[in-house]
């Protein structure tokens, strides 16, 4: 594996090619609409499309493929962030301890992962409480987070990096909390049956689980320990307004929907490709907005 430099990999001439979000399935992905109201806003001659890749298919030949085609860069997505991993000729440090790759660039014949989910998520937080991070902010408390997928093993590695004092870390099957304690030297893993006293004067919840979504048994998940003011955190967007988001607002806790991870991220990779940092502004959300009610 060749040695990471972000300046002489990543730094690309404004793409005049084709962008994608490979997936299995993809239909249903938000990228297309928030890419290409990018593309569209800074003028630039590119196209950002669904491109579905099946867990069956040789994922390194379907990737060569891509760049044949003239494709510049990619978001990857579920189930496919290992296998992309595996395929790069050049990591990121984000991507390297992750063990997984959101963000392909294809450059001179090379192909170079970067991951910014978890960048993505602290961009996120501070977007939604600008006011709330400093020294009695959620920056300077312990942090719950509840779950241990992908998603987490990118959360918990990013609040590391931020350098959050006290990472409570748990889910439903210890062992695979376990398996993250690694990415932060500050990450202590609980039970899960002892979530709720683990969130004694945490200044940040977040639920990476399924449990709350539609069609998913509810996070039964008491709020009344936490730190005032706290940030409550649930990374799907859709349902946007979850039930713990929901008592959070009750609660006097400041909620934090997945939307703010979803752009974020998105953000960080459209800057990868192009140089340019994108506004996430009112029409974005807007059209976002509709297209989920719209759908879902």
């Amino acid at each position: 594996m060749a040695g990471w430099s972000h300046d002489g990999l990543f730094t690309m001439m404004r793409p005049s090619g084709k962008l994608a979000i490979i997936g299995w399935p993809v239909s249903h992905s938000r990228s297309p609409l928030i890419h290409n109201y990018w593309l569209a806003a800074h003028g630039l001659p590119a196209l950002y499309e669904a491109y579905p890749i099946s867990p069956t298919d040789d994922f390194g030949a379907a990737l060569r493929a891509m760049a044949d085609a003239g494709f510049v860069g990619a978001n990857v997505t579920v189930p496919h962030k290992e296998a992309a991993f595996a395929a790069m000729d050049a990591l990121s440090p984000a991507a390297q301890t992750l063990g997984a790759v959101n963000t392909i660039s294809f450059k001179d014949g090379r192909l170079l992962g970067d991951n910014t989910d978890g960048d993505g998520f602290l961009a996120g937080l501070e977007a939604a409480a600008p006011d709330h991070g400093g020294k009695d902010g959620w920056q300077n408390a312990p942090a719950l987070v509840l779950g241990a997928g992908g998603a987490a093993r990118a959360i918990v590695a990013a609040l590391g990096r931020a350098g959050i004092p006290d990472i409570r870390l748990v889910n439903r099957t210890r062992d695979r909390a376990e398996a993250l304690s690694g990415l932060a030297a500050s990450i202590a893993v609980g039970d899960w049956d002892a979530r709720a006293k683990l969130a004694d004067g945490c200044g940040l919840l977040v639920n990476t689980t399924s449990l709350g979504m539609a069609g998913q048994p509810p996070l039964d998940m008491p709020l009344d320990r936490l730190k005032k003011a706290a940030l409550v955190s649930d990374i799907v967007y859709t349902p946007r307004h979850t039930e713990l988001l929901r008592k959070a607002q009750q609660g006097g806790f400041i909620a934090v929907d997945g939307l703010g991870m979803l752009l974020n991220q998105a953000a960080l990779s459209f800057e990868i490709w192009t140089d340019t940092r994108p506004r996430i502004d009112d029409g974005l959300r807007a059209l976002l907005l509709a297209d989920l009610t719209k759908k879902d």
